[in-house]
């Protein structure tokens, strides 16, 4: 069941920003604690990597969304879809 690079496992992808974050803080904790085995450290560090990978393209897909903020006439704002979905 090897997934391709691009793509997460769908437990890490139905994560929202936080939870994921979150999550990440207490694995970056657990290894600097020193305490896990090796493969364990290495099954958290994988976790890790994945997860990273998420909140960033969650913090891409907000940024894209806050950059299509426009001002309309008036003075007033309005947002374009990003095309992001």
């Amino acid at each position: 069941m090897a997934e391709s690079k691009d793509t997460l496992p769908a437990d890490v992808a139905a994560l929202s920003f936080e939870d994921a974050l979150r999550e990440l803080e207490a694995i970056v904790q657990q290894l600097e604690r020193g305490q896990v085995k090796l493969d364990e450290a290495i099954a958290c560090y994988e976790r890790g990597a994945l997860l990273k990978r998420h909140c960033e393209a969650r913090l891409a897909e907000a940024k894209a969304k806050v950059e299509k903020i426009v001002l309309v006439a008036g003075g007033g704002v309005a947002t374009e879809s990003a095309g992001m979905g």
